[in-house]
């Protein structure tokens, strides 16, 4: 069954001048939330940004596909630590997803840790979505 994800945004004034908010997202779970052209491009100022969001979908999707993957292997992680970077170009968009994870996986090989983490980047439903019009990179390592 499909499910549909709701946030709604405002914006006030021109690109350069003005600011935005994230009103609000369906689950309630977080806002209003302040976003500005600065926050995206230069400093965040203490503002949020759309590449910013993409970084945290990215990131948790990618450790619950993971954990996911571990688990089906026999191998249900005790800690997976992810960050994802997304690097925004002004005049070009969005142009890579870097992301990294450490591992805490008990008798597991850093081998099969790593190709479970490249096969996670690769079917997680962000991965899915950027791919083909972003870079994706992993660095993947185990930790004990």
């Amino acid at each position: 069954m499909a499910t549909d994800r709701r946030a709604e945004a405002t914006w006030r004034g021109s690109l350069m001048e003005g600011e935005g908010t994230i009103e609000r997202v369906g689950s309630g779970a977080f806002g209003p939330l302040g976003v500005s052209w600065p926050a995206r491009a230069e400093s965040s100022g203490g503002k949020t940004s759309p590449e910013e969001l993409i970084a945290a979908a990215h990131a948790t999707c990618f450790a619950m596909a993971l954990s996911n993957g571990l688990a089906q292997a026999g191998h249900a992680p005790e800690q997976l630590d992810v960050s994802a970077t997304v690097t925004f170009q002004p005049g070009t968009g969005i142009t890579r997803s870097a992301l990294t994870v450490s591992g805490q996986v008990s008798g597991m090989e850093e081998a099969a840790f790593r190709e479970a983490a490249e096969g996670a980047k690769e079917n997680c439903p962000v991965s899915q979505a950027l791919r083909g019009n972003v870079e994706l990179s992993l660095d993947a390592r185990l930790t004990s």
